[in-house]
């Protein structure tokens, strides 16, 4: 039995991960998940301790590598990420296992075989405990590797990493959507849509997660699960219960979706966003 955190602020993306991982050869106990980098370092410091820690890597407040910051993280560590090939190249210099989402089953299987050579001793009665690393295994990023991952996923990419438009059908037709006619995306159900500035949607391949790694960090915002915003296209901020904030879209998002709400976990990293 293998003991497994999952932290990842996506219900529909945990859920997939956790029944993935049901799926494998080896069998697993899951905690959490976790939604945020406070829940996060709350369960590892509760414990019990995980063999292994799944670990996206924007969260509702802030960026995971926040929480080896605050707790010290003994077991290996599998990052799972939308970003695009440019980032991914802080994982591959320092050789941490990461996997792209959506999660493929078969590389699922791979890191869970790697991870099971990792653990070293076979025997179950180590498993789930502080001891279950083999000494010659790499427990945990080291502080100049965690520093250096910081830094180079801080980076803004180069302008051309980017994507600058979309494409989209209506109809039997094609039409391409620059970049700057999107007002915001929002998830409704198991479909992205694109609003566009002229009040129109279309359907996108992408979920809000992967459109985060292709779209201008510095253009636009993840408000909450379910809306990416431009920040053109915040027309008013108010304060809103349980220290949140109500954004004002312009065009208006449908009524059936309520007012959209920045959480409060996320309400800090937003206003600093605005204030950059």
């Amino acid at each position: 039995m293998i003991r497994a955190l999952i932290v990842e602020d996506e219900p529909l993306a945990a859920r997939r991960l956790a029944s993935l991982l049901h799926k494998q050869a080896v069998p697993f106990e899951l905690l959490g998940p976790a939604e945020s980098v406070v829940q996060a370092v709350a369960l590892l410091q509760a414990g019990p301790a995980p063999d292994v820690l799944f670990l996206d890597i924007h969260l509702a407040d802030g960026l995971s590598f926040e929480l080896f910051e605050q707790v010290q993280v003994t077991c290996p560590v599998i990052f799972t990420t939308a970003y695009d090939q440019y980032a991914l190249r802080a994982f591959k210099v320092n050789s941490v296992d990461y996997l792209l989402k959506p999660i493929d089953e078969e590389e699922l299987s791979a890191a869970v075989e790697k991870l099971r050579l990792r653990l070293g001793p076979t025997d179950e009665s180590k498993i789930g405990t502080k001891s279950s690393v083999s000494s010659t295994t790499p427990l945990a990023l080291d502080a100049a590797t965690l520093a250096q991952l910081m830094q180079q996923l801080r980076q803004p990419a180069p302008t051309a990493s980017y994507k600058a438009q979309f494409v989209v059908r209506v109809g039997e037709h094609l039409k391409v959507v620059p970049v700057e006619q999107v007002a915001y995306f929002f998830s409704l159900e198991k479909t992205t849509l694109l609003h566009s500035t002229d009040g129109r949607k279309y359907v996108v391949d992408y979920t809000l997660e992967q459109l985060e790694g292709l779209l201008d960090p510095a253009r636009f915002f993840r408000l909450n699960r379910a809306f990416l915003a431009q920040q053109a296209a915040i027309a008013d901020i108010i304060h809103y219960t349980n220290s949140r904030l109500q954004t004002i879209l312009k065009p208006a998002p449908p009524e059936s979706e309520g007012p959209v709400l920045v959480s409060r976990e996320k309400v800090s990293v937003f206003k600093s966003w605005l204030d950059r």
